[in-house]
């Protein structure tokens, strides 16, 4: 589910508390570092539940319909549409997805139900609905571009659905564009053939990734002042005081990847930090970090403070 930038920004964020709070107590953060990574999924687990209450819903609604002694053959078709939906049988029918939903109680819409039904009117009343219910037939391909529209248009823009999110987990806030990206993404990689793991894929690839979190936390935060000193030496234009602390934060993470992480390519590193300054920092701050961590890394170089391993790192 994570990927390494998730990664560099779950750490950035976890130094900064550190800093705002002023602790020392390595051990300490990075266990809520840890806690507030493993949230991640369950925030992944929640919206995937969602998925599976509006399809019951779906199903509620379209059996009262089909009742309906006064409805006519258009209405029932209308609601029929959506339980038929083959994205949305797949995620309720998902038996290792579903199991994981309940072992982590994370299906908070049972007693959220209104959440749900808000939701559910929308989708119903959208144009994108009344334009997918006029086809009598549709394939998987169909419905799978059908519920990734919902999901960009309806239900990650919701005002009231983000709202409790951060209400619930005060670290989701920060997730819930990194969720909602990911779960575009795999919704998008969802063929009728997928294997029932693929809807419910684990935090971490593989050791390494969460290794990599680890020691980039620990490397980055036990020579805060070491890598600081490479930062005061290099603005001209600027004393230390006046640059961002997530500037600072991640300049100096930067740095501890280009003496700390051999396997780690430069070029690597520099883009994914400028990526990071551009989404979480100020309007200037990549054109301003790429500056320092290019000044940096010549004088790292001539230091011969450098050394990656493999062809090309350098």
């Amino acid at each position: 589910m994570l990927t390494r930038r998730h990664i560099r920004v779950k750490v950035m964020q976890s130094i900064y508390a550190m800093q705002q709070n002023q602790s020392n107590d390595l051990d300490q953060e990075l266990k809520f570092l840890t806690q507030s990574t493993a949230e991640m999924q369950h925030l992944y687990l929640l919206i995937t539940a969602l998925f599976t209450q509006l399809y019951t819903l779906a199903n509620e609604q379209n059996q009262l319909m089909q009742k309906k002694y006064t409805a006519t053959a258009e209405e029932k078709a209308f609601l029929r549409k959506l339980t038929s939906n083959l994205l949305l049988k797949s995620i309720a029918e998902s038996t290792t997805l579903q199991e994981t939903i309940e072992t982590t109680k994370m299906n908070l819409w049972d007693i959220n139900g209104e959440y749900v039904k808000i939701i559910y009117k929308r989708i119903i009343e959208s144009d994108t609905y009344q334009q997918y219910s006029a086809t009598k037939d549709s394939s998987f391909e169909e419905d799978k571009k059908f519920i990734i529209r919902i999901y960009e248009e309806i239900i990650a823009p919701d005002e009231k659905i983000y709202d409790y999110i951060s209400d619930y987990n005060l670290t989701w806030s920060d997730d819930y564009p990194v969720i909602n990206t990911f779960i575009i993404r795999l919704l998008n990689g969802l063929e009728p053939n997928s294997k029932e793991s693929y809807l419910n894929p684990p935090l971490y690839k593989n050791a390494d990734l969460k290794e990599f979190m680890t020691d980039l936390f620990k490397k980055t935060a036990l020579n805060d002042s070491n890598f600081g000193q490479y930062i005061i030496d290099k603005p001209s234009k600027w004393d230390v005081e006046r640059i961002a602390i997530i500037d600072q934060i991640l300049l100096k993470m930067a740095i501890c990847e280009f003496v700390k992480f051999p396997s780690i390519p430069i070029k690597v590193t520099i883009n994914e930090y400028l990526e990071i300054a551009k989404e979480y920092s100020t309007d200037k701050s990549a054109t301003f970090i790429n500056g320092i961590l290019n000044q940096v890394l010549l004088e790292l170089q001539e230091k011969n403070q450098i050394k990656k391993i493999g062809r090309g790192l350098q």
